[in-house]
């Protein structure tokens, strides 16, 4: 996996965890990777894993069942599309918004853009 340096690397690690539920890869209860698998699987220190399994969990967006493993939430779809949509509308869309302003855009300047672009994701 590939870190930037703009967020702390145990975020990074739940977007994925979070794309995953979001793209069905992982359904709701699901068993998904324990903690030392995905610190070998994307090259950190098992105490960054964690943080990441905590952070998911403290969302509700995953579960531990003790001595089993972790798994995905039962609402777990849910609660994931809720958090990244909130995360998106605060941090992701005033950054669009303030580009949009400088360039003298309008939100339906971008109506066939988003058109093309889902047209290339389906394909």
């Amino acid at each position: 996996m590939d870190f930037n340096n703009r967020q702390a690397i145990y975020l990074q690690i739940a977007d994925y965890f979070c794309e995953r539920i979001l793209k069905r890869q992982w359904r709701e209860g699901e068993k998904i990777p324990s903690i030392r698998d995905t610190a070998v699987k994307v090259e950190v220190n098992p105490n960054t894993a964690m943080r990441t399994y905590t952070f998911l969990q403290d969302k509700g967006i995953i579960f531990n069942k003790r001595g089993i493993g972790y798994f995905v939430s039962e609402d777990g779809y849910k609660k994931t599309l809720q958090f990244k949509k909130q995360t998106f509308v605060k941090e992701e869309l005033p950054k669009v918004f303030q580009t949009m302003d400088i360039l003298k855009m309008e939100p339906c300047d971008l109506e066939d853009y988003f058109k093309n672009f889902k047209k290339e994701v389906n394909n």
